[in-house]
């Protein structure tokens, strides 16, 4: 056997803990798999003292992370710091200008920075990796990347947030409102004290900007994803989405039109019989769209400790059986321009909910709206009569231009007789 391979982990949080648990664990079988030893030679973290559930007495220390990447008895650096810039941004650029290797966790680090980290990598004859960095446990990078090597993918869409997922899985099952549910996601550890990353839609842009690059062959573009999260989704549309065949999800999808790539981030509603409107709780599953292979579903534990180790360990298994792989499947000179998609130019199928005054010429001053923007109107709900009072009105449109339907609502908004701003969400057809 081989020569081991030499590791050295940034960040012992749970992730990093994960993965050491994980190799001491299933050394003996990765070593079998790789065709040589997986050893953590260093590791650097803020706190030395924290049970991690393995022994480190044998191992290096660094209280200098960036110096630790430049260790040169060390072949490969994990980075599971976290965060775009700062040191974990410092770690992979010093491993990889001393030539070592890189393993990283970091979405944002590389839907900020991933083509320029990918060319330095590539020059300096190193392997970078993220399989970790999008859907936990998911093995989606090398899916897309090396699964689907023989296709041109149309489409690609995703539930990419667990606790999003988790939110409005809860929402629909309890008959709770966001405000409650976000509140005992908190407490049960499925979101962060400020959830923003994760209900604002961030989180999931930063891995769709991966997933887009890897699977359209076209630089990181965070800067052209659309995101918009799940604040505004009231338990009235859980409800009437079900009425209607429909679950909401906030799903990430990247998308070839005659315009070029649509990258958004948004809830949608999608048909109760298609396979995304199934996955629940915190999982996380990614479709692709191919044309050899068809719609390709993988769904499994989009983060948490073990499910994020296990995609570590598979990108070092293949840095230590010698398989490299351009990190977006093609070397970064040959990645595309293809140009980007704004949301307006956006087309589909809306649902709109409205609180009105309950009175006579109010559907007629809401239907001349969508008319003169050109917006047609599939179904609509209205229940009861309250005559003077607040009533909600729900409908459906259409496919029709995002730029239409925003100039409609702005002015139904601006209409006396409409109580609260209108409520949109994108209707998918998968």
């Amino acid at each position: 056997m081989r020569l081991p391979l030499k590791i050295a982990v940034a960040g012992l949080g749970t992730v990093g803990a994960g993965t050491l648990q994980l190799l001491e664990r299933q050394a003996e079988l990765l070593a079998q798999r790789a065709g040589r030893r997986i050893v953590v030679a260093a590791v650097s973290a803020r706190e030395r003292r924290r049970d991690r559930g393995i022994d480190l007495s044998a191992v290096r220390w660094y209280e200098d992370a960036a110096a630790m990447a430049a260790d040169p008895e060390i072949d490969v650096v994990v980075e599971l710091i976290g965060g775009s810039e700062g040191i974990a941004r410092l770690v992979v650029e010093t491993a990889l200008e001393h030539r070592k290797h890189v393993v990283t966790a970091n979405k944002a680090l590389m839907a900020h920075h991933g083509t320029r980290l990918a060319t330095q990598a590539e020059e300096n004859h190193v392997v970078l990796s993220f399989e970790s960095s999008v859907a936990g446990g998911i093995p989606i990078v090398k899916g897309l990347r090396e699964g689907l090597a023989g296709n041109r993918l149309q489409r690609l869409y995703g539930i990419l947030n667990g606790t999003s997922n988790y939110i409005l899985t809860t929402m629909r099952e309890t008959a709770h409102e966001f405000a409650e549910v976000l509140a005992e996601a908190q407490r049960l550890g499925y979101a962060e004290a400020d959830p923003s990353f994760d209900i604002d839609g961030i989180d999931a842009a930063h891995k769709l900007a991966i997933l887009a690059s890897v699977g359209f062959g076209r630089p990181v573009d965070l800067d052209g994803v659309y995101a918009e999260g799940i604040r505004h989704v009231s338990r009235v549309d859980v409800d009437f989405a079900e009425e209607l065949g429909y679950r909401i999800k906030l799903l990430g999808i990247a998308r070839l039109t005659e315009e070029g790539l649509e990258q958004r981030v948004h809830p949608c509603m999608v048909p109760r019989v298609t396979p995304i409107a199934a996955v629940e709780g915190v999982y996380n599953a990614v479709v692709a769209e191919g044309d050899f292979v068809g719609r390709m579903v993988m769904e499994g534990r989009g983060a948490g400790a073990l499910p994020t180790a296990s995609a570590v360990a598979a990108d070092l298994v293949d840095i230590a059986a010698g398989r490299d792989v351009p990190p977006f499947g093609v070397p970064t000179s040959n990645l595309r321009t293809i140009p980007g998609v704004p949301i307006d130019r956006h087309q589909g199928a809306y649902y709109i909910r409205l609180m009105v005054v309950d009175q006579p010429g109010v559907i007629a001053d809401v239907a001349a709206a969508l008319r003169d923007e050109r917006v047609s109107m599939e179904a609509m709900i209205q229940r009861g009569r309250a005559p003077g009072e607040a009533v909600p009105v729900v409908m459906t449109t259409h496919v029709t231009l995002e730029a239409a339907m925003r100039r409609a609502l702005h002015r139904i908004a601006a209409l006396d007789t409409v109580l609260e701003p209108p409520r949109m969400i994108r209707i998918e057809d998968f």
